[in-house]
């Protein structure tokens, strides 16, 4: 069974949002192998990331079926925890799930559903870190406006 997709646009650009039986499978944040839309949005996710991208303050609590190691998922499950505007470092959630800061690292970049997992909302110790596997370009801009949405002014 594949897929359905609609291209959203939203304060960081158009993103790509993919679904199957109402649950979100991906967000990409860089669109452009995405020809056409799909199929109209389901409701309740369009709603959902309607509020967010209103009100940075909202939790996106939507529905995610996420494919990735047990590891990953446990990490995945942490981030969706991490309260908008709030962030955390890698080496803190390390600590909390008793593993390493570089593995937490992997696991964001492996993240299929930033925005609705809040990978964003992990940061380095001394700034920003690194977003979907960028250090100094677009997406690292896209983790910035995404915290700033949210009340952090910090970053």
């Amino acid at each position: 069974m594949s897929d359905d997709c609609s291209l959203v646009d939203t304060l960081i650009g158009r993103i790509a949002v993919a679904w199957r039986d109402d649950s979100v499978t991906c967000v990409d944040l860089e669109p452009e192998s995405v020809k056409r839309d799909s199929k109209r949005l389901p409701a309740a996710i369009a709603e959902g990331l309607d509020a967010y991208f209103r009100d940075g303050r909202v939790c996106l609590d939507l529905p995610v079926t996420l494919q990735g190691t047990p590891f990953q998922r446990r990490v995945w499950q942490t981030l969706r925890s991490i309260p908008p505007g709030r962030t955390v470092t890698y080496g803190e959630l390390a600590q909390e799930l008793g593993t390493s800061a570089r593995a937490v690292g992997g696991a964001c970049r492996a993240n299929p559903c930033p925005i609705l997992v809040p990978c964003h909302r992990v940061v380095a110790t001394n700034g920003l870190g690194g977003f979907a596997g960028d250090t100094s370009g677009r997406k690292l801009q896209v983790k910035r406006r995404l915290l700033q949405h949210e009340g952090n002014r910090e970053y």
